[in-house]
């Protein structure tokens, strides 16, 4: 078993090699979820208003 002081020197040490994003970059990749998201939420809306418009055409018909 290592030593816990040891580990947290390793984790310490790793932490300094990452290369952390630009605020520009945290915005730019936030912007770019949030117009996917509504994207998606458009494209899904409409696939629900066609499923939707069909089936109440095959339940009428059936009445």
């Amino acid at each position: 078993m290592k030593n816990p002081f040891r580990f947290f020197q390793e984790v310490k040490q790793e932490a300094f090699k990452v290369t952390w994003p630009t605020g520009k970059e945290t915005i730019q990749g936030t912007i770019m979820v949030v117009i996917m998201a509504v994207i998606a939420s458009l494209f899904f809306l409409l696939i629900d208003q066609f499923y939707k418009f069909f089936l109440d055409i095959i339940l009428k018909i059936g009445i």
